[in-house]
């Protein structure tokens, strides 16, 4: 009975089908340090909003994803890159505070200094 439940337990591989690892593109390259200097590279980590990306995304192992959020860190300390994105002229809904849109400061009731 006891071999019945432990060969019941055994789990398979995955049922959908074969998971693509990632492979760090650092550790093929076979660099040891990141520098911040390299701006061109390090943009690859960082998405169109400016954020970091994580490890899932990017592929990178553990040390050298640490290693790209420090040197993003550095070179945003030094002006190399942004720390968010560019202002999109689409909008995408949000008004910024004070901003009544196309109604002007006052809206359709016009200036009371004319009454």
């Amino acid at each position: 009975m006891a071999r019945e439940r432990t060969q019941q337990r055994k789990r398979g591989g995955p049922a959908a089908g074969q998971i693509k690892r990632r492979n760090c593109f650092f550790c093929k390259e076979h660099i040891a340090e990141i520098d911040y200097k390299n701006v061109n590279q390090l943009r690859r980590y960082i998405s169109e909003k400016g954020k970091i990306r994580s490890r899932r995304i990017t592929g990178a192992c553990r040390r050298h994803q640490v290693q790209v959020a420090q040197a993003v860190k550095r070179a945003r300390e030094m002006a190399l890159l942004p720390y968010v994105a560019e202002g999109s002229e689409g909008g995408g809904g949000r008004r910024e505070r004070g901003d009544r849109g196309e109604r002007g400061d006052r809206g359709e009731r016009g200036d009371r200094s004319e009454r």
